[in-house]
């Protein structure tokens, strides 16, 4: 290909996304309910979740905290939903999650909290009803485990961190 040429794709058929009913429950059920996670787009991955807190919070820098989001939920067998951070509130803010992504197993039915951190230089102010990680539902897969004395060879062998980098 030269260079500064354009590859243009065209899809002629847009696949169906698969669907999965998931049971939630509101934890602080009230006058003023927080809307459920949702898309923010017809393209969206990851549902938004929202900070069901009383009064505002402050976060300092390097502070961590578990922000309640007043949900919760119940996966079928055999799926998870993985907490991510929002890229927006990095970016802007430096709020990032501590654990990332977080799981919640299938079997958990309490509160779904968010551990954020401020890695930003100033103080951030979380109020109530923003919006504050994503929530992904993924397929999952039980592993079982077959030990053999030698593991089948690979290009990659047991290369590890940095071992692409073309600057060694």
């Amino acid at each position: 290909m030269r260079a500064g040429a354009v590859i243009r794709l065209s899809v002629k058929s847009r696949a169906a996304v698969e669907e999965v009913q998931v049971q939630i429950r509101r934890v602080r059920p009230g006058k003023d309910p927080l809307p459920l996670p949702a898309y923010m787009t017809d393209g969206a991955a990851a549902m938004d979740l929202a900070a069901d807190l009383q009064e505002e919070m402050i976060l300092g820098p390097q502070e961590r905290a578990l922000v309640p989001t007043g949900i919760s939920i119940a996966l079928p067998a055999g799926y998870e939903a993985q907490i991510r951070p929002r890229s927006g509130l990095a970016l802007r803010n430096g709020l990032t999650l501590g654990n990332s992504p977080g799981t919640i197993d299938s079997d958990y039915r309490g509160e779904i909290q968010v551990l954020l951190i401020n890695l930003g230089r100033d103080p951030v102010v979380i109020r109530r009803g923003e919006r504050v990680a994503q929530m992904v539902i993924q397929r999952v897969y039980k592993v079982t485990w077959r030990e053999v004395d030698e593991l089948p060879s690979s290009g990659r062998h047991e290369g590890g961190f940095g071992h692409t980098d073309e600057n060694k």
